[in-house]
């Protein structure tokens, strides 16, 4: 039999948490990874905050209003959803376990509060806890993080300075994490995460028996 007649092998798809404090990259890691790798696709975050320039609804985020988020918490619709800066962000469950039934890997970026919120809600399925892949990215120092956020130039000098305070209470927490990325590059950024993609794909615990 040729490679191109071998039956495939059906797994389970990856849910790839993706966390970093803000301004450190993850959503540059996540644009790049999408398109390094045809297999991932995003899951798309509610918010209440509002469209920043370039921004696309149903793209980027579901931009929603305070009390449509507020109404789809009392229906139970959010894998995880938190606080941040004083706006709203939530995963919708459904969503995520659909593409994951499907076989399906699905890439959450959120922060660190969202992070544990889903790790939480694994501990309690065993259907999560099989695809929960989870990855905390960095730079090196916090004076780098500045830089990058002093570059991305949306912010305040006050809410640089909150920024960076709420930073270093969250990279604290890495130890959270399955894997930790130390951000150089994006080049070597996404070359690590495709690492890690390639290597949770593998795991013998994710595959059905081959055909012999």
């Amino acid at each position: 039999m040729s490679n191109d007649d071998a039956p495939s092998v059906q797994r389970r798809g990856l849910m790839l948490v993706l966390s970093s404090p803000s301004g450190a990259g993850k959503t540059t890691l996540s644009r790049q990874l999408l398109g390094n790798d045809s297999q991932i696709s995003l899951s798309i975050s509610c918010t209440t905050r509002d469209k920043r320039p370039g921004e696309k609804d149903g793209v980027d985020y579901r931009f929603i209003d305070t009390a449509t988020f507020r109404g789809m918490i009392d229906r139970g619709e959010f894998l995880e959803h938190a606080t941040v800066y004083t706006n709203r962000y939530g995963t919708l469950k459904s969503e995520v376990l659909g593409r994951l039934r499907e076989g399906r890997d699905v890439l959450l970026t959120v922060d660190v509060q969202g992070a544990a919120s889903i790790q939480a809600e694994a501990r309690r399925d065993p259907e999560m806890a099989a695809a929960l892949v989870t990855v905390f990215l960095t730079p090196q120092t916090l004076s780098e993080l500045e830089r990058r956020l002093q570059k991305r130039n949306q912010n305040t000098p006050a809410d640089a300075a909150k920024r960076l305070g709420e930073a270093r209470r969250e990279i604290a927490r890495w130890g959270e994490f399955e894997y930790l990325i130390i951000s150089t590059s994006i080049a070597e950024d996404v070359r690590r995460m495709l690492a890690i993609v390639d290597a949770e794909k593998m795991r013998a615990s994710r595959s059905a028996a081959p055909e012999l």
